[in-house]
């Protein structure tokens, strides 16, 4: 099994910013957010550090990177979640998520497939 990550706010951005573009040369990852989500370099770093230490990314002569996919990540993310709120069960947490939004047809269609193919 995955380490479990507990992502503050701040650095899911950070990691969704990584996911799109690392490897990446930490100063171009510094310039890179500044422009697209606004942060000082220390913030960036201090950011990139918490992730470092969960083991989500690293930082190895100067080039960042991501040390899980996007899809493990979330993948995981998502398995924890079930576990801790559904006691494990998926056919629980589709019902709650149903009971408020239905499915499209094509959604249907798409569960059926990945069950089938389970």
């Amino acid at each position: 099994m995955k380490p479990i990550f507990r992502l503050t706010n701040a650095e899911t951005k950070l990691a969704n910013f990584l996911w799109k573009n690392a490897p990446i040369g930490s100063m171009e990852m510094i310039r890179q957010v500044e422009k697209e989500i606004g942060w000082k370099k220390s913030t960036t770093f201090t950011n990139l550090k918490f992730m470092i230490n969960k083991g989500l990314a690293q930082n190895v002569n100067s080039i960042v990177t991501m040390r899980y996919t996007e899809d493990e990540f979330y993948s995981e993310q998502s398995c924890v979640y079930v576990d801790d709120t559904f006691n494990g069960s998926l056919p629980m947490f589709v019902a709650a998520f149903t009971s408020k939004r239905k499915l499209s047809p094509k959604q249907v269609e798409e569960l059926k497939k990945m069950i089938d193919e389970s």
